[in-house]
């Protein structure tokens, strides 16, 4: 039973700041120049909170993660962040255009989600989770006690949902602001206690799935057991830290898009071409291609390919290959996965290809010794051409159904292999513990 709950979300005051200097993309897509171009933004940008600039001198006593909670009770006092009054669900939509000229929208609304362990069967993960990154969140999520940033969750309806919250919409959105990306964000506040009795009945019987957030959502796993242990026996099983700030976002939404993260494969001393190209043939049938093929057909061949199963474009820097049409070797090396495993691209990019032929480790993959991931076909070609990577592969994006299918059989993807866009956007709303 999935339990939904509205919240007084902490929102940035926008009379005294413009909502393009504060908000900010998720924190592990805040690159090193986007971190200083936030920071040059407002002296309030989100930022300074979600990931502060690290200082020689950081101690246990002054660090990134005090100063954090420095900037949120300082900026609450000002009244630059202030809390809502009433307990509210937030209606939330995403306009945007992809590079092939349409538009689209993407709705979803803001709320707390229980911390579900993942055996309870009600939130599913479908990717693996490193430690080193949960240790991060969990320092900033003890020294804060807020959430300052929202997990993105999927649940299947036939759109009763989000009927209900555009029956409460108000014509002028509360929170109304456009991205770097160039992403329309827009947010409503619904406090009708009767329509959001509604979508909580709605949401009562719904299995969610996380599409981003993992790292995060067994971050709030944690600190719940944390809080529940220091509460021995006086544990109360409505208690602030037993929920978390969640998006939820229908899978049948036409807006629902996943984008590919294709693969640059680099710095291997023994890598040659001839001997990867034979290697390769063993395991699947193996098109030659023209070398010099641009992004854009690239993409087109492999979404014809892709029609008929799964698909992988290798590029080096004089020979490119599609690849498709898995051998009974190939099979082989797949065994022990189940069938939905065995017909994702990715899986028999990383087992087949990665570590079957580059030799790569499943912990050298992990800590990504010898790879690299690139959202962008053309910057991933640019790499092999220019000698920078040894071979680029080009993939399709995973299915919504894919992730539903595999997620649900509790079973989990390789890294990186979903980027669901657009990001939701940090600094919209935050939930406070205290």
């Amino acid at each position: 039973m999935a339990e939904i709950l509205p919240f007084r979300a902490i929102r940035y005051n926008l009379d005294k700041v413009a909502a393009s200097e504060v908000v900010t993309q998720p924190y592990d897509k805040i690159s090193p120049a986007m971190q200083d171009r936030y920071y040059d933004a407002s002296p309030y940008n989100l930022v300074r909170i979600i990931l502060g600039r690290r200082q020689e001198e950081d101690n246990p006593a002054s660090s990134v993660y005090t100063r954090a909670a420095g900037y949120g009770k300082d900026w609450l006092a000002q009244r630059i962040l202030q809390q809502d009054p009433l307990p509210s669900l937030y209606a939330y939509s995403q306009s945007f255009a992809v590079p092939i000229g349409k538009t689209f929208e993407r709705q979803g609304f803001i709320g707390l989600g229980r911390v579900e362990d993942y055996s309870a069967k009600v939130v599913f993960r479908h990717e693996q989770t490193l430690a080193k990154p949960k240790a991060d969140r969990l320092e900033l999520l003890r020294a804060t006690r807020v959430h300052y940033e929202q997990l993105f969750l999927l649940y299947e309806d036939a759109g009763e949902i989000d009927s209900l919250l555009d029956s409460a919409r108000s014509t002028t959105p509360a929170i109304d602001v456009n991205d770097e990306y160039g992403v329309v964000h827009c947010v409503w506040q619904i406090s009708d206690a009767r329509v959001i009795a509604a979508v909580q009945k709605q949401m009562s019987d719904q299995k969610l799935v996380i599409a981003d957030g993992h790292h995060r959502y067994e971050t709030a796993l944690n600190f719940r057991d944390e809080c529940r242990r220091a509460a021995d026996r006086n544990c109360d099983p409505q208690a602030p830290y037993e929920f978390v700030m969640m998006t939820f976002v229908n899978m049948n939404d036409p807006g629902l898009l996943i984008l590919p993260t294709h693969r640059v494969v680099h710095s291997l001393d023994a890598f040659r071409v001839d001997e990867f190209a034979a290697a390769v043939e063993k395991l699947f049938v193996v098109e030659n291609i023209d070398s010099a093929i641009d992004a854009a057909r690239a993409a087109e061949l492999l979404r014809e390919r892709g029609q008929h199963g799964t698909a992988l474009l290798a590029a080096t820097k004089d020979r490119a290959f599609l690849v498709h049409s898995i051998k009974p070797a190939g099979l082989r090396l797949l065994a022990g996965l189940s069938a939905r495993q065995q017909d994702l691209d990715v899986v028999q990019l990383h087992k087949c290809l990665l570590e079957g032929v580059l030799k790569l480790s499943e912990e050298s993959i992990r800590n990504q010794q010898n790879l690299s991931y690139v959202r962008e076909a053309a910057e991933a070609l640019s790499h092999v051409r220019g000698g920078w990577a040894n071979v680029a592969f080009l993939m399709n994006p995973c299915r919504v159904q894919q992730v539903r299918d595999i997620a649900l059989a509790e079973e989990v993807m390789p890294q990186k292999s979903t980027d669901f866009y657009p990001k939701l956007l940090s600094g919209l709303t935050a939930y406070a513990l205290d």
